[in-house]
């Protein structure tokens, strides 16, 4: 089973306009490889067999809060699970992390750069702590965002951190732990108690420190990821198969470890 860990939709009416802008924000020339609605991603699973998708929507104001959840829990079927979003700067995050597990949503998204944060400022800390004691997943954006300029809010160093602080559950580190920073990624993070995903990666980062990063932090806290639409999971899944990895790894990062988290198994 193939779990594309990390996606982005957008409901029908605002995917035109949503996926105009996000891609107008880089500096690269981004292609995408769906409409950014629904079907479109299902299209792209169907032609590319990824059995499941997790959507990872994410609100940058208060205002949107119940309506992006209440859409996110709508999606949820027999290919598509979804996390869900808090804004950082609510009135009440712990009132909010409930509706989202009442919701039975699987996880939360953060984007430290589109939600105006520190990754490891003590306020995120305590929204961190309160979710994973209530069972969500967390998976936060790291590192380098195209659309944004430096210095970033989420680098690997801060991620250990959160690490550090944080009791048990599980925290996901999008972009194998820091775009476009593998090296402090190996120097902070690899060996840890955080998670990966390789969302947006294979067109960026070395082959063999990919590798190297794999091997040595575990291929059992290793998520495939595509960034959909931003990135085409047919062309990731290819890379991440013709790399020096056993079979048994391979398949534990592109489905397996997702299984587990989610408590498919």
């Amino acid at each position: 089973m193939i779990i594309d860990f990390h996606t982005h939709i957008f409901p029908d009416e605002l995917a035109p306009r949503a996926v105009k802008s996000l891609t107008s924000r880089s500096e690269y020339e981004l292609e995408p490889a769906n409409d950014g609605t629904l079907s479109g991603l299902i299209r792209n699973m169907d032609a590319w067999d990824v059995d499941k998708s997790v959507i990872q929507p994410v609100i940058t104001k208060q205002t949107q809060f119940k309506t992006v959840n209440d859409w996110a829990a709508s999606l949820v079927s027999d290919r598509i699970i979804s996390f869900g979003s808090v804004f950082p700067h609510s009135d009440d995050f712990k009132r909010d992390i409930d509706y989202v597990v009442s919701l039975g949503l699987k996880g939360l998204k953060f984007h430290a750069e589109y939600q105006d944060f520190v990754l490891d400022e003590d306020k995120m800390l305590r929204i961190y702590d309160y979710a994973l004691s209530r069972g969500l997943i967390i998976l936060q954006h790291a590192g380098c965002d195209l659309g944004f300029p430096p210095p970033y809010k989420s680098s690997p160093k801060q991620f250990a951190n959160v690490i550090q602080a944080m009791r048990g559950g599980v925290f996901v580190a999008a972009h194998l732990g820091g775009q476009s920073q593998w090296d402090e990624v190996e120097e902070f993070l690899v060996g840890g108690p955080i998670y990966f995903d390789t969302s947006m990666g294979f067109a960026f980062y070395p082959h063999e420190q990919f590798v190297r990063i794999l091997k040595n932090h575990g291929a059992d806290k290793m998520l495939f990821g595509s960034d959909s639409p931003w990135s085409k999971a047919v062309s990731e899944i290819a890379h991440l198969r013709g790399l020096p990895i056993s079979e048994e790894d391979k398949e534990a990062v592109l489905g397996g470890n997702a299984r587990r988290i989610l408590g498919m198994d």
